[in-house]
């Protein structure tokens, strides 16, 4: 079988993380093939990738030498990892070439302050040293243990548009550079380690990927290997059925749909971001989330196939604001909501959820409580007709809210699940304010008072046993 797993920035973290992670990929080599996405290093007092960052703008800000001063510490993080898990003459191949690359980044500090701008294109050459550094460490790393490995920069393999900062893949010639470069040291038995977040323009200038891009990487390439597995390490047993520190017992869930996993992570659960696993739901690849610290668990399967029970997991998503457009006129009126929704796109505001009553008189939108006032001016001017009509009356704004979410593609079809839901909420006590279900009907959402939003959670997730 063929296996694409990712280490994230903890997972590979400190010596004893990337001991950990060299056994996992030792023992998974004896069985699969065996391709390793790594993230950069995150000590918890150095972020590799947050320092780069601050090195480049402050050197947009004139100051040449940030990087210079910032190039030993974060060489001597890697080398004392090095210390403890590669051996002698690794560490003579490992330091120079670690150093050099810093020093490059040293140089590009100082034309930098010279010129007194950061551009994107500069930024993403900070923003991926981080993984480059990495990937050479936990290469070495694995050949000291034992495992042939060779560290590979993905602006080899996958190939992107020329978006610095958010670039996406270019697939059909991503697929023919990672097979083309991959497969053979596959067939050699030799690991890659390869480096997230990054990319190349197809004039092989450096880019990175955007949030979660590490993640993305790793789903790129495992649909460009045709993977029949992608495995997620990260520092959890899995996906849980909800916050466990809202609900002490809450639990794993021992698999998902592609769906519920996007349900999950749009209302706010640390689960994979839909776009980052878009390659793999498009090509049915299954996707495990595994905890690098307890590797004998089994973690979570998110795949097409659905499983037993209705209701899966909840959530929920803090920290905003409900508006209401309301009015007499906006009755049977057509194109109001489609200037509601227009306002407050022109405002940047993300919409979370949507709800409008049959009578047509009121349209209500949640908001993250920072989006908000942005979002009701907009409203304000796009309406001020309607308003001095009196055709719409009012913009309320009520927050701060909690939406709460339950997921499972098994409600679909299943009668009484609104009603269970609904009457377990009445019993605690606590006011719905609003609702939304869409038809596909693996989710219901429930906007409740800030002050209610933990007990609702907890009062869902023992209701339905989960």
């Amino acid at each position: 079988m063929r296996v694409v797993m990712k280490f994230g920035g903890t997972s590979v973290g400190s010596a004893d993380a990337i001991r950990q992670v060299a056994r996992i990929v030792a023992e998974s080599r004896r069985e699969h093939e065996v391709v390793v996405v790594v993230s950069a290093m995150n000590a918890p007092d150095l972020r590799t990738t947050d320092t780069l960052i601050a090195a480049a703008r402050a050197a947009a800000e004139g100051d040449g030498e940030a990087t210079a001063l910032a190039a030993p510490r974060l060489l001597d993080l890697h080398m004392q990892v090095a210390a403890e898990l590669v051996s002698a003459e690794e560490r003579e191949a490992l330091a120079p070439e670690l150093r050099g690359m810093l020093d490059y980044m040293s140089d590009l500090s100082r034309s930098i302050a010279v010129l007194g701008e950061l551009t994107p294109r500069a930024l993403d050459l900070f923003s991926g040293l981080g993984e480059r550094l990495n990937a050479r460490l936990i290469a070495a790393a694995l050949r000291s243990a034992g495992v042939p490995a060779r560290a590979v920069d993905a602006t080899g393999l996958i190939i992107t548009d020329e978006r610095y900062g958010a670039a996406s893949p270019l697939m059909a010639e991503t697929r023919e550079r990672s097979r083309e470069r991959l497969l053979p040291l596959l067939a050699e038995g030799v690991v890659p380690v390869v480096t997230g977040f990054i990319g190349a323009t197809r004039a092989g200038v450096p880019t990175t990927l955007g949030r979660g891009g590490s993640d993305y990487s790793c789903a790129i390439l495992g649909a460009a290997l045709d993977a029949d597995e992608v495995w997620f390490w990260k520092e959890v047993d899995g996906v849980l059925t909800t916050n466990p520190k809202v609900v002490p017992e809450a639990r794993t869930l021992p698999r998902l749909t592609y769906s519920e996993m996007a349900e999950l992570a749009y209302y706010g659960a640390n689960v994979l971001h839909p776009k980052t696993v878009l390659p793999l739901v498009q090509q049915r690849i299954p996707i495990r989330i595994r905890n690098t610290f307890n590797p004998d668990h089994p973690g979570t399967l998110i795949s097409a196939e659905e499983s037993a029970g209705a209701a899966k997991a909840v959530t929920a998503i803090k920290d905003v604001s409900l508006i209401t457009v309301g009015g007499p006129g906006m009755l049977g009126v057509a194109g109001v909501a489609a200037r509601i929704f227009g306002a407050v796109a022109r405002a940047g505001a993300n919409i979370l959820l949507i709800s409008q009553a049959s009578s047509e008189q009121s349209v209500c939108l949640a908001v993250p409580r920072a989006e908000a006032a942005a979002a009701v001016a907009e409203l304000r001017r796009e309406l001020a007709g309607e308003f001095s009509a009196h055709d719409v009356e009012h913009i309320d704004v009520q927050d701060p809210v909690v939406i709460v979410a339950l997921v499972g593609s098994g409600m679909r079809g299943t009668p009484g699940i609104a009603g269970r839901l609904f009457g377990a909420m009445g019993a605690a006590g606590i006011n719905v304010i609003a609702i939304a279900q869409g038809s596909t009907e693996n989710n219901i959402s429930l906007v409740v008072a800030a002050e209610e939003g933990d007990r609702a959670v907890r009062v869902i997730h023992q209701s339905f046993g989960l």
